[in-house]
């Protein structure tokens, strides 16, 4: 991931360097459970360094990236360096070693999703009076609250939050199983030791790899956790736009530029960049899915896709939900253009509550139906205030003061906005 996006302790999880070191630290734990180093070699080994351009020099030789690192660390140790590798191919070092940086990753986007989900859990308590139009179809429909609003955001983060979760808890495993997977030159006890030490979960049955179903689930759900981030995003770009205004990204007076020729703008940057990288973590999981099928034990086509998507999602999403947290907690609520806009349609939005009272007067429900929708449309096409239309028809004998009392539409938003408690 390019370095704009790239937040630092995610990114220090991805570098050629944190590659390396996690190589390092498969191969010292595999050399710890052999039965033949003595205790001398055994600490000529846990010593043992390795430079990045030392590797690199190495494989033009090599052509084989673990080959190459192999060497360097084994001269690194002296002649207990021939007690490094041993048994082991380089799956055994690769994919075990990617979990651990799996592991390290999984615990930065897990704590990024849990701020992101009670961000909006806050906002939302504290809007679950902000009394805002609801839209369907992107028309207005009935009133709501904001809170309310938000406290489906921060049930949809939750949900992103438990697969993440799961996502990284099943991808956490390792394999020692050398060649083909049948433990020929190790062992299965041997296997669980080293693993044991590294904090991994086994693969039951690795082939030679770790199975990519895994990673492509993973994947999976790292783009369901995007597209959570973009519906929310993409209600910030609705509310900002002029026409609306009921909710703007903050902005830095004073000092940050909407735009480089006209002064007056403040845009929805944040969120429209959210928008977009959710496209990219989509496309990721893409390749994830494609990556599951290997020949036979085991090939290597899913390896070079891999080494960028995986990096590459976990460091675009440790970004967006940055981003998106910052905006959850950081949005100016116009809570007066809310209440503004709620007489956009001089009144229509309260169709439904004409349509329920005339059928419970005693008309059939299409009968009521094209009275509501007469009087709402000619209230929206001629600028004029339903309740006076309907003021104009006594003979309807409609209690308006009951009709078009905004409390209906919010009575239930504590109840609703509480349900809240029950996760954070």
């Amino acid at each position: 991931m390019i370095a704009r996006y790239t937040r630092p302790e995610i990114g220090a999880v991805w570098t050629d360097e944190a590659k390396l070191e996690s190589w390092r630290q498969v191969e010292v734990a595999c050399a710890l459970e052999t039965e033949g180093p003595t205790p001398a070699e055994l600490e000529a080994i846990s010593l043992a360094t390795f430079t990045v351009e030392a590797v690199l020099e190495r494989e033009k030789v090599t052509d084989h990236d673990v080959a190459a690192f192999v060497d360097v660390l084994s001269a690194s140790a002296g002649e207990a360096g021939r007690w490094i590798h041993y048994g082991l191919t380089s799956s055994d070092v690769l994919d075990t070693a990617l979990g651990v940086q799996l592991q390290k990753a999984g615990e930065i986007l897990i704590a990024g999703a849990r701020d992101f989900r009670d961000a909006l859990a806050e906002q939302a308590r504290a809007h679950v009076d902000t009394v805002c139009v609801g839209r369907t179809h992107g028309v207005h429909a009935e009133p709501t609250t904001f809170g309310v609003k938000l406290a489906g955001f921060a049930f949809e983060a939750d949900r992103n939050l438990k697969r993440l979760e799961r996502a990284f808890d099943q991808a956490a495993v390792g394999a020692v199983s050398g060649a083909v997977g049948t433990y020929s030159a190790t062992s299965p006890d041997f296997e669980r030791r080293v693993l044991d030490r590294l904090g991994l979960q086994s693969e039951p049955v690795s082939t030679q790899v770790v199975a990519r179903d895994r990673h492509a689930e993973l994947l999976q759900a790292i783009a369901l956790a995007g597209a959570g981030l973009e519906r929310f995003a993409t209600e910030i770009r609705h509310l900002q736009r002029t026409e609306v205004r009921e909710v703007e990204e903050p902005f830095r007076a004073g000092a940050q530029k909407g735009s480089s020729a006209m002064p007056h703008k403040r845009n929805p940057i944040v969120s429209e960049r959210v928008t977009g990288l959710a496209r990219v973590l989509r496309g990721y999981a893409q390749v994830g899915v494609e990556d599951v099928a290997l020949w036979h034990e085991r090939d290597i086509s899913h390896s070079g896709a891999e080494r960028v998507v995986l990096p590459d999602a976990t460091i675009a999403l440790d970004y967006m939900q940055a981003l998106a947290t910052r905006l959850a907690r950081g949005m100016v609520v116009h809570a007066d253009r809310m209440r503004e806009n709620l007489d956009l349609t001089y009144g229509a939005l309260f169709s439904q509550r004409v349509l329920l009272a005339l059928v419970q007067s005693g008309l059939q429900r299409d009968d009521a139906y094209r009275i509501a929708q007469r009087t709402a449309q000619q209230a929206w096409d001629t600028r004029t205030p339903l309740r006076e239309l309907l003021e104009a028809e006594p003979e309807l004998g409609l209690d308006l003061e009951t009709i078009f009392d905004l409390g209906h539409y919010t009575k239930h938003a504590h109840e609703i906005v509480s349900r809240l408690d029950a996760v954070v």
